[in-house]
């Protein structure tokens, strides 16, 4: 029996901070939201982290597709901004949703795609038959130095999935991994913030596994972009997923619905999986997703989706991605309440 998504929520914080306005306190005088595609970013409140936004995520989730927590049997969470260093994020969850204490969990990392792998471990879980019903998530609250280039794109957000073989709204069909050691990005233990070669970022890291990734699995599978509806790529800043998907062959239109982070920023581990619900808010059954993340250090996980007929049943009265990014619903701030609130102001 093929295995799948059986129901998905996100969450991103309603607080944002124009590009433009941290620009100004730098003294950039570039079109840096030009240059990197990316308007706005999210903030977390004062009291959101990563466990937080997972938890709020995986609420959603349980409640748009009425799941039952106590069939939950695994919740892997992937994050670069776990906020205990020991004490797993996972645990916190399963108490919060409510599940049954005949649980397996642990954090993930791998940058920013630890969320898809712990999708992938869920897979390998529920197609065994090991567990009935698990739980991947990806929730960052993500780190930059003040004035470093990643200030302008490092936002707050996640996702949940609960991954089944029963009542699918959209079926995994395959899946295929490129992995390699690179050195484009990096936080040691007990640093604040990361750090990042910058010449490795693009070529080498970005654009060498997410391209290997999705070529893999179309030859894996034999399938061509055109086979797509969809697509969704990493997206770092609203770029990188516009220049890879021209060089994979997808169409602008194909990567238009998933692409996020113009709005939202980079959530890392969120990131890719965001893009991925704002395309099943509007995927019909029938329609084919393709999805590549990407994480530093380095790595791609590529999926082949297929939305099923079970879409159609899942519950009202959850937000979508764009609730989330509704304009009407954002609040600004300007970069000193932005330092206040992610903590940038240490003594």
């Amino acid at each position: 029996m093929p295995a799948g998504i059986v129901s998905y929520g996100v969450y991103i914080p309603k607080y944002r901070i124009r590009v433009e306005e941290i620009a100004r306190v730098w003294g950039d005088e570039s079109d840096v939201s030009g240059n990197l595609n990316v308007f706005k970013k999210s903030v977390p409140d004062v009291d959101e982290d990563a466990v937080t936004i997972a938890v709020e995520a995986s609420r959603n989730a349980i409640r748009r597709g009425r799941i039952d927590p106590a069939r939950i049997g695994v919740i892997y969470a992937g994050s670069e901004s776990h906020p205990y260093a020991v004490k797993p994020t996972g645990t916190i969850v399963g108490e919060a949703i409510g599940t049954n204490t005949d649980l397996t969990a642990a954090d993930f990392e791998f940058a920013c795609k630890a969320g898809t792998a712990a999708i992938q471990a869920c897979l390998g879980l529920v197609s065994a038959g090991m567990v009935d019903l698990g739980m991947a998530i990806g929730s960052d609250t993500s780190q930059s130095a003040p004035g470093d280039a990643l200030e302008y794109t490092a936002a707050a957000g996640g996702a949940a999935y609960v991954i089944g073989k029963d009542d699918l709204i959209a079926e995994i069909e395959d899946f295929y991994s490129f992995t390699t050691d690179t050195p484009d990005f990096w936080r040691r233990e007990g640093r604040p913030y990361p750090e990042h070669g910058g010449r490795f970022t693009g070529e080498p890291a970005y654009f060498r596994h997410v391209t290997n990734a999705a070529r893999g699995l179309m030859r894996k599978i034999g399938v061509s972009p055109e086979d797509y509806d969809y697509a969704v790529f990493h997206q770092p800043n609203g770029k990188f997923p516009l220049r890879v998907a021209r060089q994979l062959g997808f169409t602008k239109e194909q990567i238009y619905q998933g692409l996020v982070v113009p709005e939202i920023g980079n959530t890392y581990s969120g990131s890719c999986l965001i893009g991925l619900a704002a395309t099943l808010d509007v995927a019909r059954p029938g329609d084919r997703i393709f999805v590549v993340s990407f994480g530093s250090g380095a790595g791609s996980d590529a999926f082949s989706i297929m939305v099923k007929d079970g879409i159609d049943k899942l519950g009202n009265g959850v937000p979508l991605v764009r609730d989330y990014t509704s304009e009407t619903k954002n609040e600004y701030m300007d970069y000193a309440m932005y330092a206040k609130y992610k903590g940038k102001l240490r003594l």
